[in-house]
């Protein structure tokens, strides 16, 4: 079997900031993310093959990390109207009879790193197919195994794959986000490296605490100032290792908490009819009414 995980916090947003027409619903609230998801989920059921699929969710923007590093991202400056909607998708989500991971502490993408570690190990489970171009996750990336899939582009990122994107290994993901940053979670890295600096340097050493701390000791060819990077990294290795910190996932040896112990426990049964029509009902979403294509027995 094929296990599906979804980042349906980045499904959200991409529904929401989609340029299609808003999708409003009763009392003309705007849910047009939701609807998004919705339909997005369905595809991936009908059209796509999913049969055992989990979704995780950011139940709030803010997580342990914000006490790490007061600069990580918050929901300020996001759009209300999109903020709104985040009950609501949850709401969405475990209507259409899906499994939902909805974070408090931790975030979206520890309990997608959680379930791919722990499922990973079941023989049953061929391939884990996680759901988002997000190159934070590319570090959950296992051989051919447990992969990436952007959906968006039909791409598939397995190992080789995330080292042509992104030019490390999957181990070292963590450490080049600690090098360049990573805007859209609100660190910013360490002054002139760059994505191919901190690619050359990290496919040689790997870890941030290989990297020859002298410049000229780099084997490294081809980089414009290494003396320069180098002396960087030294004086400001502690901005570097904390950043690494905010961008390594946490699984369940951190205690993340997936309930599911067996993967069967994440297989799709169908939506309960009476369950998704009273939430169409509820916030007048009537075009979703009849898109369920299974409905759950007994």
């Amino acid at each position: 079997m094929e296990l599906h995980l979804v980042d349906a916090t980045y499904e959200l947003f991409r529904a929401h900031f989609s340029p299609r027409p808003p999708v409003l619903g009763r009392d003309g609230i705007v849910l047009s993310g939701v609807s998004g998801i919705v339909e997005q989920l369905l595809y991936l059921l009908r059209e796509q093959g999913g049969t055992h699929v989990a979704c995780a969710h950011d139940r709030t923007i803010r997580s342990f990390r914000n006490e790490l590093y007061p600069g990580y991202k918050t929901e300020a400056g996001m759009d209300p109207l999109l903020l709104a909607q985040f009950p609501i998708a949850e709401q969405a989500i475990e209507a259409l009879g899906l499994t939902l991971w909805a974070m408090v502490e931790f975030e979206a993408d520890d309990a997608i790193a959680a379930a791919a570690e722990r499922f990973a190990a079941d023989p049953r489970v061929e391939r884990i197919l996680i759901c988002t171009p997000d190159k934070d996750m590319a570090q959950c990336v296992r051989d051919a195994r447990v992969v990436l899939w952007d959906r968006r582009r039909d791409t598939i990122y397995d190992e080789d794959g995330v080292r042509t994107k992104w030019g490390v290994d999957p181990s070292s993901v963590a450490d080049r986000l600690a090098l360049v940053g990573d805007a859209a979670d609100g660190f910013p890295g360490l002054p002139g490296w760059g994505d191919k600096s901190a690619s050359a340097v990290l496919a040689r050493y790997g870890t941030l605490e290989a990297i020859p701390p002298n410049g000229a000791d780099w084997d490294v060819p081809g980089l414009r100032n290494p003396v320069g990077l180098a002396a960087t990294l030294r004086d400001q290795m502690a901005d570097a290792l904390l950043f690494r910190d905010l961008a390594r996932l946490r699984t369940t040896a951190d205690g993340v908490e997936i309930p599911q112990q067996d993967v069967d426990e994440l297989k799709w049964h169908g939506a309960d009819r009476a369950t998704w029509e009273a939430f169409c009902d509820e916030w007048g979403l009537d075009r979703l009414r009849a898109r369920p294509h299974r409905w759950r027995e007994g």
